[in-house]
């Protein structure tokens, strides 16, 4: 058994970002935070496709190493991911303030799914928006359409509005930027990471300076990177110790 760690800065500056990181059980660790201390809950959690590409016939072998459908760590069966991510909505609506803002990153064929386990935890779904690759994988690209996007999900709670800093401006349901650069995977990589100018854009929309941020699905720690530049307190939670360490490491270089 993996013995839990955990990483934490305290606020001892007035102008600087607290942390908490975690390594250890998403659901068992969420049920340790206060109920209605959360602001905002910004993650990216497994989109539950290794089964179903498996049995596609997908060509796994020519997938990089550590593509997720070959890596093997989301292959939970379709109702047994259910049952977690279900879990995950009734800790996440518990944690969340009155007016707090939920935002996942979600396969575009799972977003019906989502949004009911949502609304049965009472989360208002706002909109599904849509994050644009400028430079995807080229794969397969003399077969089929070269997959470039990914879907995001938008919820609050307890009421049909939160924090939305749009300062007046119209605000599509669109992002567009190139893969996360390797500059950002300087202390490791992850299949999944996402680049730091995207995830800067949404903890600026949908929270405020000391407000509380909770990503269960942290990986590499890009959201508590971006928390600590936006001056926000982070919490951050991954059951991959070596991810929590590469979180740490990208956290502490932020000035």
């Amino acid at each position: 058994m993996t013995k839990q760690i955990s990483y934490t800065y305290p606020n001892k500056l007035k102008n600087q970002c607290s942390y908490s990181l975690i390594s250890g059980d998403c659901i068992k660790n969420l049920k340790n935070i206060d109920n209605k201390s959360v602001h905002l809950i910004l993650t990216d959690p497994p989109y539950n496709l290794g089964q179903f590409m498996h049995n596609r016939n997908t060509n796994l072998k020519k997938m990089r190493e550590n593509q997720f459908a070959y890596a093997g760590w989301d292959n939970l069966p379709y109702n047994e991911w259910v049952k977690d991510m279900d879990m995950f909505f009734e800790e996440s609506s518990r944690i969340l303030i009155k007016g707090g803002s939920l935002l996942i990153f979600m396969s575009i064929i799972k977003v019906e799914s989502i949004i009911a386990l949502a609304e049965k935890n009472g989360f208002y779904y706002k909109t599904t928006g849509i994050w644009h690759k400028t430079n995807p994988m080229p794969r397969n690209m003399n077969l089929h359409f070269v997959n470039s996007t990914e879907a995001w999900i938008y919820f609050t709670i307890g009421t049909n509005t939160g924090t939305f800093n749009n300062d007046g401006k119209l605000i599509h349901d669109f992002f567009e930027t190139s893969l996360t650069t390797q500059s950002e995977k300087r202390h490791g990589k992850h299949p999944t990471q996402k680049p730091i100018k995207l995830i800067d854009k949404l903890v600026g929309l949908l929270s405020n300076e000391n407000d509380i941020v909770v990503d269960p699905f942290m990986g590499s720690g890009t959201t508590g990177v971006s928390c600590k530049k936006l001056k926000r307190k982070f919490i951050g939670i991954d059951q991959n110790k070596e991810y929590v360490e590469m979180a740490k490491k990208r956290i502490d270089e932020i000035i």
